[in-house]
């Protein structure tokens, strides 16, 4: 039976001029080989909608998942171009990510994540940004 426990998020990114950070409550769910950090997005999308994210954990690669308002898929992999896609109410286009690095700091017992990456986004095959994201997790401590 998968283990899940809430969680404090922080998620930075950056695309070399700008720095955005957001603060989000969420879970960790802990099933099979791999994790699961879901939470909700704290801005609406385009509409007026919500959009939920999970992020999976897997020994070298990450996969995140958008549903809701805006759906999309990215899947990150150390020296690989991975395809994914990009979906909201104003647009639809095919994207994919050529991942340059990526660091998955993990202290499971203390209950603590730190991911970092950076990529290359295209779109439509061209160019369209190079960012990098961090992403801390700290699991709430259970008291009985």
């Amino acid at each position: 039976m998968p283990d899940s426990r809430a969680a404090a998020i922080t998620l930075q990114s950056s695309d070399g001029t700008e720095t955005s950070v957001q603060h989000m409550r969420g879970e960790v769910i802990h099933a099979g080989t791999g994790t699961y950090i879901r939470y909700e997005e704290p801005e609406q999308g385009p509409t007026g909608g919500t959009t939920r994210t999970t992020v999976i954990i897997n020994k070298n690669e990450l996969k995140i998942l958008r549903h809701g308002e805006i759906q999309s898929q990215q899947t990150f992999r150390p020296g690989e171009r991975l395809p994914g896609f990009y979906r909201s109410p104003l647009t639809t286009f095919q994207l994919s990510t050529d991942t340059k690095s990526l660091e998955i700091d993990t202290n499971v017992n203390g209950g603590s994540w730190s991911l970092k990456w950076a990529y290359d986004l295209y779109v439509y095959e061209e160019l369209s940004g190079q960012f990098t994201i961090s992403l801390q997790i700290q699991e709430e401590i259970r008291t009985c």
